[in-house]
């Protein structure tokens, strides 16, 4: 059988597919804004200061990272979808290790 994403897309389809990934970026990104919050506020401008110029580091690293985890699973996904079970064992630990 062969399924085709444009014959049975629907915006109900698409949003069930990027809730997690929407999701995921919102929490890293209020986790920023509470992690300045406390730091300016307990710690001082100087280690706030140093956290707004690492941030943009740490986000390019951790796009890096979403990137790998989602091309990694639907990697998997595929591969369990056609059941090929050679390529199934090659393919996890390929995608986790990157």
């Amino acid at each position: 059988m062969n399924i085709s994403l444009s014959d049975h897309f629907t915006y109900k389809k698409l949003l069930r597919f990027t809730f997690p990934s929407i999701v995921m970026m919102i929490l890293t990104s209020i986790y920023g804004v509470v992690d300045g919050v406390f730091v300016s506020n307990f710690v001082g401008s100087e280690a706030f200061a140093s956290i707004n110029i690492i941030m943009p580091f740490l986000m390019i690293l951790g796009a890096i990272g979403f990137m790998t985890g989602s091309g990694g699973s639907a990697l998997v996904a595929l591969t369990f979808g056609t059941g090929n079970e050679k390529k199934q064992r090659r393919s996890f630990p390929s995608s986790s290790t990157f």
